[in-house]
């Protein structure tokens, strides 16, 4: 006899036991309720499965074949004696029973079997439930998950169908909203160790700080041994309503893993009279002694001494049971409300069926829901019949508790409410949880952060990482002229055409202007030796215009370097034009104004080397040279060569002429505003024809500078040609290497720097004889004499 009983006593649960006595307090509550089925007694019959699934089917075979002969039931006739069957609280074998009952449409209702796959009304047309599917629960999870902005979560589900079909809805769903699946382990069911250092390690390895666990608390409990073993901490749980309020893991010695865990509860609604209905339990009473014997010991932590332990040795020292001990002692303990859990639903499971079967009762004839309006008999009635009523009677709760695993004050460890997860309500408003509540496993109230990759910020993209999930990734800086404005931005933008990035690359703001303006000091320091430059020429026409009529002004060929003065000072004022925003006419002007006066400029230069060759010639006894030296040669010297750059200008301004852009290539951050010149060749060809003239004057004056003259004009027309096609020489390399406003400012220094270099190699020797060295302006020391 002991050895029969062994198993069962160690399988004693407090949890079964309560739900049957509601179901037994239920059934005596709609009894004595003179308004439901009237002159009939509901009675039970009771199977205890183990939990077993064959133990399970073999109950339900007794049932439909009559083989039991206990019946609580005081009515007997030819119909079977059970109305339908209330169980099972395992969704595997609930699914056995419902395949076996479906078949003759016997209505079964399951109080807590979650699993979605019964909710399959083809597959099981009988089966009913008064809790919700797996499926809401694992939505309800995701979304907790989401709700915190986690994007790297660990899964870890049993290897049957209550963990298989749990877990995949909440891994779709947080694909579906972009977050990142760690790892998935499964806890095998098989495995002595429930496969724990694997799961365990898995843990461990990853960077997910967040771990989704769906199964029952037995199931996690070896694995919370093992981290226990490995000393794994700082991880966020988040249990299904299988271990979200387990009285074996809410223990100090698990605190240090399962602090901060967060879960889904069942709604913690009262049974009405099941307290009192507890209270008046006693081992005294003869039914079911062996049960309310082990009830006492559990519900009051103590042993029967004398003939009636049932749950133990006595080897060590233990509390005796007296029998006098009060419920209200234990009535608030955690460890008989969490025992109370599922009691509400075989509540609402009996409810339902004593319903079902009023609504059957009361059918007016005429007026059923069956062929023609009959109605069912409440003494003969069919099961599919009654399976039709128990489908509009059953009520199911569409609520969820949110838990957090706390400490309190007294140092047990509590699941405190913080919120609630609604199935009916729309999805913005379906979860609702009081932060301020919240406690995390690291202390505090700032929510931990559980990414594979932190967030690019504004001005970055994301790049993924290859081979790896879409939530690790690489954080790349947007190109120039991109730019991110978000965090965690797939792509950059390209600004608009006049925008450009600021220097975070996270906006685009206007892009400035970029030209040599007269506020610029570069502008300003240019303008202002432009104008003193252009001073000085006029200086030196008003010195030579005063002394005429000196020999070494004459020498100059007086009219000559009158003209060339002025020519110079429309060669420094013409910079003035390069300065300031380039509007359509400064850019039609700039270069042609340029042209034309280093034109004159140098073409008067070319006409004075000519003259003094011709002079010097002409005095050659028997040269016919004489008629070329007159003035009206030199000018026809300069207007031809003039006109010819003219002509060049005019074809140049009429084909295709300058005019303003905004050059963005050069430099993309800015508007370099410039003068496109329209053809590059006609400017080139303007500047060519500049050197062509000044290299003529060049070789004429390098081959006339050994003339007998003391003062010789050639020699000094050789330097100031050598000093100018430098400059200019220079400026073609640094032109092409200058950007922007420097390319302006470049071309003006090779003006200044040019009419500068003409100015001191043709003119100052000349002022210094005429300013300091008086005595040396006589012919005699002009002209050399022959040896």
């Amino acid at each position: 006899m002991q050895e029969q009983q062994e198993p069962l006593l160690i399988r004693f649960s407090l949890v079964y036991y309560l739900q049957l006595q509601t179901l037994i307090h239920t059934l005596e509550e709609i009894n004595k309720d003179p308004n439901i089925l009237s002159n009939i007694t509901l009675g039970f019959q009771m199977y205890d499965t183990c939990n077993m699934p064959h133990y399970e089917l073999q109950g339900a075979l007794q049932f439909l074949t009559e083989t039991t002969t206990f019946s609580s039931n005081s009515w007997c006739n030819t119909r079977p004696s059970f109305s339908a069957v209330i169980g099972s609280t395992v969704s595997a074998n609930s699914i056995i029973l419902a395949h076996v009952l479906g078949v003759l449409r016997y209505p079964q209702i399951s109080p807590v079997s979650s699993v979605s796959l019964l909710s399959n009304q083809k597959m099981f047309p009988s089966f009913f439930r008064t809790v919700l599917s797996d499926k809401f629960q694992s939505l309800g999870l995701a979304q907790l998950v989401l709700s915190f902005g986690w994007t790297w979560i660990g899964l870890v589900a049993t290897d049957n169908d209550y963990g298989l079909l749990g877990i995949q809805p909440i891994k779709e769903e947080i694909i579906k909203a972009g977050a990142c699946v760690a790892f998935t382990e499964y806890i095998r069911l098989g495995q002595p160790n429930r496969n724990a250092p694997q799961i365990v390690n898995a843990i461990k390895e990853s960077s997910a700080k967040v771990v989704v666990v769906f199964c029952f608390e037995t199931d996690f409990y070896p694995i919370a041994n093992e981290m226990l073993k490995q000393n794994i901490t700082g991880r966020i749980f988040i249990a299904n309503a299988g271990w979200s309020r387990s009285i074996l893991l809410s223990t100090r010695k698990y605190f240090q893993i399962l602090f901060g865990t967060l879960g889904l509860a069942s709604e913690d609604y009262v049974v009405p009279g099941l307290s009192q209905f507890l209270s008046k339990i006693h081992p005294s009473e003869s039914m079911g002694e062996n049960w309310l014997n082990l009830y006492w010991e559990k519900v009051f932590s103590c042993k029967f001494l004398y003939g009636k332990n049932l749950t133990g040795s006595l080897e060590t020292p233990v509390k005796e049971c007296t029998g006098e001990e009060s419920l209200d002692d234990v009535r608030s303990s955690s460890t008989y409300i969490s025992s109370l859990k599922y009691c509400y639903f075989i509540y609402l499971s009996v409810n339902a069926l004593a319903k079902a079967l009023e609504d059957l009762k009361s059918c007016k004839e005429g007026e059923g829901p069956f062929s023609h309006g009959t109605c069912a008999d409440i003494w003969k009635f069919k099961p599919w019949q009654l399976t039709h009523y128990v489908r509009k009677a059953i009520f199911t709760i569409t609520a969820y508790s949110i838990v957090n695993w706390q400490l309190s004050p007294e140092g047990t460890v509590k699941q405190i409410c913080i919120g609630n997860y609604s199935t009916i309500a729309t999805p913005d408003q379906a979860m609702n949880i009081n932060s301020s509540l919240l406690l995390w496993p690291m202390g505090g109230q700032q929510v931990p952060r559980s990414v594979c990759s932190e967030s690019c910020p504004p001005g970055f993209r994301k790049a993924a990482r290859q081979g790896q999930p879409v939530c690790c990734f690489d954080c790349v800086q947007c190109l120039q002229g991109e730019i991110s404005n978000q965090t965690d931005s797939i792509t950059c933008i390209r600004c608009p055409w006049d925008q450009w990035p600021n220097p975070e690359r996270s906006r685009c703001l206007p892009k400035s202007m970029e030209f040599l303006s007269y506020d610029d000091a570069l502008g300003k320091t240019l303008t202002t030796i432009s104008i003193i430059s252009s001073l000085i020429p006029a200086l030196i026409l008003r010195l030579f215009i005063l002394y005429r009529q000196t020999p070494i002004v004459k020498a100059t060929n007086y009219s000559l370097s009158c003209l060339l003065l002025m020519s110079l000072c429309l060669c420094f004022l013409c910079s003035l034009v390069f300065i300031g925003y380039p509007h359509h006419q400064k850019c039609l002007l700039r270069q042609v104004l340029f042209g034309l006066a280093f034109t004159l400029c140098v073409s008067s230069i070319l006409a004075k080397t000519i003259m003094v060759v011709f002079a010097f010639m002409a005095t050659r006894p028997g040269s016919n040279l004489r008629k070329w030296t007159s003035p009206q040669v030199s000018y026809m010297i300069i207007f031809t060569c003039f006109l010819l750059q003219f002509i060049l200008c005019i074809t140049w301004l009429s084909v295709a002429s300058p005019f303003p852009q905004y050059n963005t290539k050069t430099n993309p951050e800015i508007f370099i505003v410039e003068c496109n010149e329209g053809s590059p060749i006609a400017f080139w060809t303007m500047l060519s024809y500049l050197f062509l003239l000044a290299t003529i004057s060049f070789i004429v004056a390098f081959l006339a500078r050994k003339l007998p003259d003391r003062f010789n004009e050639a020699q000094f027309i050789t330097f100031s040609m050598l000093a100018f096609l430098s400059v200019w020489v220079s400026f073609i390399p640094a032109s092409l290497s200058a950007q922007g406003k420097y390319t302006v400012a470049m071309e003006i220094f090779a003006i200044l720097a040019s009419s500068w270099a003409l100015v001191i190699c043709m003119f100052l020797p000349k002022c210094f004889i005429i300013l300091f060295r008086p005595d040396k302006n006589h012919r005699q020391l002009i002209i050399k004499n022959k040896e």
